[in-house]
């Protein structure tokens, strides 16, 4: 049993050091097996990577005014993540959107220069994500409100590995442990971190992001599945920036509307 749970909780310090810049035990064992069961963590990094920029917001948001509380705490998150998602967010919208065939899709996505179509998505997803922080941060407090977008939108992209294609190429991929399919206890795991995070709010608000999730999940999939044939690296890291935004328009609306 205590091995077991040792071994979970390297396959955590493995999840952690890949998603972000976060320090891990520097004896952790590697392999791309445990790197690809790493991927069932992917939720709870999230939680950690949301508390984190919920307690840095509360730090800035009691020295300054929100809006520059919620400028800097976005710089903190870019900071801890290596900008890591926003940079697949950027790709696949150069790829997607320049591509007219699938090879040249795949080619555009693998170019770490930044075209018109990714820098103009970057440009709207930060400044979406600011101004709804900025008026979700007048409404309620902020900590449940970040750890559980930033969790359940990375649970969102993780599962797309268990029923989707890999398109892109392993070996030359910075994704490559994640080419894997997940096996059903890693993606059970996800499912069961989502369902405790969103447990934070209230009852009727956590049914809707679930229920959200899922149907961005089978949207996300299909249009994937239609554009590409599959997902890439880049397309899990678009699909947590564009959920975590969804998350936040969701729990506005409901603020809204209960006020």
């Amino acid at each position: 049993m205590r091995k077991a749970l040792h071994y979970q909780l390297e396959l955590f310090w493995l999840a952690l050091g890949f998603f972000s810049r976060l320090p891990i035990p520097p004896n952790t064992p590697y392999s791309e097996e445990r790197m690809n069961q790493a991927g069932r963590y992917f939720g709870l990094v999230g939680v950690v990577l949301g508390i984190l920029c919920a307690a840095l917001f509360s730090l800035f948001s009691a020295i300054f005014p929100n809006p520059v509380a919620v400028i800097l705490m976005m710089v903190c998150s870019l900071m801890l993540t290596g900008a890591f998602h926003e940079d697949g967010l950027t790709d696949m919208a150069d790829g997607i959107g320049g591509g007219m065939t699938l090879e040249r899709r795949l080619t555009i996505m693998k170019d770490s220069r930044i075209g018109t179509y990714g820098a103009a998505t970057l440009v709207m997803a930060l400044l979406s994500k600011y101004v709804l922080l900025t008026e979700l941060a007048s409404l309620t407090s902020m900590v449940a409100v970040i750890v559980v977008a930033y969790s359940l939108s990375r649970v969102v992209a993780a599962s797309l590995i268990y029923d989707m294609p890999y398109v892109s190429d392993p070996d030359s991929s910075k994704s490559k442990p994640l080419a894997n399919r997940q096996s059903k206890v890693d993606l059970t795991v996800l499912i069961a971190t989502a369902v405790c995070v969103s447990l934070v709010l209230p009852s009727g608000l956590a049914a809707i992001l679930l229920g959200s999730a899922w149907l961005f999940r089978t949207l996300f999939k299909a249009w994937l599945i239609k554009r590409i044939g599959g997902f890439t690296g880049d397309c899990l890291g678009a699909a947590q920036q564009l959920f975590e935004l969804s998350s936040y328009l969701i729990i506005l609306a409901w603020m809204v509307h209960s006020i």
